[in-house]
């Protein structure tokens, strides 16, 4: 199983002009490529395919300059993530015809440079991942309807991407409308029906929220005990072991046999989130002492007959951390030594 780090925490809740402003893809690179624990080093890094990493209407020849850059650290490119959101190339899966047209067209131009960089041979494997760029309020009136709406763009966008022999991996974040819970995400995934093409991206962070049922509490599969209205720390702590396991064997065994791309995090048990993520899992370092998750072990259970889907690499996601910690060399290395321990329970 090949390792890869992301690049995109250099890009995600940053802003320029700011004490958190962009991370460049080249410092991004840099800190992935000296990142070494016991002679281990990163395969590749997994692609964000916006400004200012990506011009997602870069030249030929520019997405092969970066392929060379990538490829001279040694260094692959597994997954891509389509600029789907408004304000990027794309817009609502759930909008307009107008803003619709634009989803598709985000996942067109990922499509376009996944070919370029497969030509040029620094990418083998691989998926492309989309959500629906919609907030979960659009969706909270008519849940049916929504995902109907949703499941035809990303029909749509799924016969694009087989096209141009690629798949779709569809987020399970719970900011998202149609992905807001675990049971939605199948309904939505069983509704494209196209399981070749479209599958689901599972991460480790995002996936827990899926049990606490957060922004849709009736689908909660961890239950509160006593009176209580929430699963609360109390009752993760005194039930950890009973509720916890058999809470994530149902997850992942409803949902394992659609991933086709997995993230390797961390959760401390809270959400965060900032303008369209909102109510998110909320990213902790892989060594957070407060972070809820036996990282290695989720992750197996994820991985399960990961081969027999096409997985054939992992990447590290860890989101809205300060510029100064992404800046340590150290953090980096923390995040392989985590990614190597995933490898390691493979085995």
């Amino acid at each position: 199983m090949k390792l890869h780090n992301a690049m995109w925490p250099g890009l995600v809740g940053k802003e320029p002009g700011t004490d958190h402003p962009p991370i460049s893809l080249d410092r991004m690179l840099e800190l992935t490529a000296k990142a070494s624990v016991d002679g281990q080093k990163f395969d590749g890094v997994d692609l964000f395919l916006f400004h200012p990493h990506t011009d997602p209407d870069a030249s030929e020849s520019d997405i092969r300059k970066m392929a060379d850059k990538i490829a001279a650290k040694n260094l692959a490119v597994g997954s891509l993530v389509a600029p789907v959101w408004p304000g990027t190339v794309g817009d609502s899966a759930m909008g307009s015809i107008e803003q619709r047209a634009k989803f598709i067209d985000a996942v067109r131009k990922a499509c376009r440079i996944a070919r370029i960089l497969n030509e040029h041979g620094v990418r083998k494997y691989g998926v492309i991942r989309i959500d629906s760029a919609t907030g979960t309020k659009a969706a909270a009136k008519n849940e049916k309807q929504a995902i109907k709406q949703i499941a035809a763009t990303f029909r749509e966008a799924g016969m694009v991407a087989a096209g141009h022999g690629e798949r779709l991996a569809a987020e399970g974040e719970v900011c998202w409308a149609g992905m807001h819970s675990w049971k939605a995400m199948i309904s939505l995934l069983e509704a494209v029906d196209m399981p070749g093409t479209v599958g689901f991206q599972a991460d480790l962070a995002h996936t827990y929220l899926y049990m606490l049922g957060v922004n849709a509490p009736k689908c909660a599969i961890l239950k509160p005990s006593g009176k209580s209205k929430k699963y609360s720390q109390k009752d993760f702590d005194k039930n950890f072991e009973k509720d916890f396991n058999k809470a994530y064997t149902k997850l992942t065994d409803a949902l394992r046999p659609w991933t086709i791309d997995f993230h390797v995090a961390q959760n401390d048990g809270t959400v965060h989130g900032t303008g369209s993520h909102d109510k998110t899992g909320r990213h902790c370092p892989a060594d957070d002492p407060n972070g809820k998750l036996d990282i290695p072990a989720c992750s197996k259970r994820w991985l399960e007959g990961a081969a027999s889907r096409g997985i054939r690499h992992i990447c590290w996601d860890g989101c809205m951390f300060p510029n100064a910690l992404l800046e340590k060399q150290e953090t980096w290395n923390t995040v392989l030594r985590a990614m190597i321990s995933v490898r390691n329970a493979l085995a």
